[in-house]
């Protein structure tokens, strides 16, 4: 069995830790599919990088606006953790892992059924949902052991998500803060219309 789950939480770990700016607000887990994506012979498949936000980069903003907490406003300086741009042994380890649950058409999407009267109800292609769920579960240990509180001497949220904030981000979200981390980035989220 492959443990994927155990070295990608070792790799964020060892990149959080390098973290030393004041005023880090939150987490940025950032997992994205693009048709230009390509790797292994597959395509459209989906990115898993790492970042963070801090109060300087949104100064003046509310709790709740949208520049405190839309990925698009900040600084998007991640560092990759699984990507497509050159071959690396995590990424190969998750295609391996892929494999062993049987995904076979990594990449893949029936737009016929991910649209329910105009409104995106799908999954992503095929390994973005699966790869989000592990990266929740993740997030879940991460909060679950004090790592965050601890490294950061407060709770911090960790934000889960793509571009666009589909219901499968919010969703991955809530689970990978399970005792009220983001409650305010959620909040947000209601009242600027993301994910509902």
């Amino acid at each position: 069995m492959i443990d994927i789950k155990n070295a990608i939480k070792t790799k964020i770990k060892s990149i959080i830790d390098t973290w030393d700016e004041d005023g880090i607000y939150a987490i940025s887990f950032f997992v994205y599919s693009n048709e230009a994506y390509e790797y292994n012979g597959f395509s459209n498949v989906s990115e898993f990088l790492i970042s963070y936000n801090a109060e300087s980069d949104c100064e003046g903003a509310g709790e709740l606006d949208e520049e405190r907490w839309n990925y698009a406003f900040w600084r998007q300086d991640e560092q990759p953790i699984i990507y497509t741009s050159e071959k690396n042994p995590l990424t190969d380890m998750l295609y391996d892992w892929y494999k062993e649950q049987g995904l076979t058409n990594l990449g893949e999407e029936d737009y016929e059924s991910s649209y329910d009267e105009g409104r995106y109800i799908g999954k992503g292609p095929v390994g973005h949902y699966e790869l989000l769920s592990l990266i929740a579960d993740i997030a879940l240990e991460l909060q679950n052991e004090g790592y965050v509180k601890e490294r950061f001497g407060k709770p911090l949220p960790i934000i889960i998500h793509g571009l666009e904030y589909p219901w499968y981000d919010i969703e991955a979200t809530k689970k990978g803060n399970p005792n009220g981390e983001a409650n305010t980035f959620l909040e947000a989220c209601k009242e600027l219309g993301f994910g509902w």
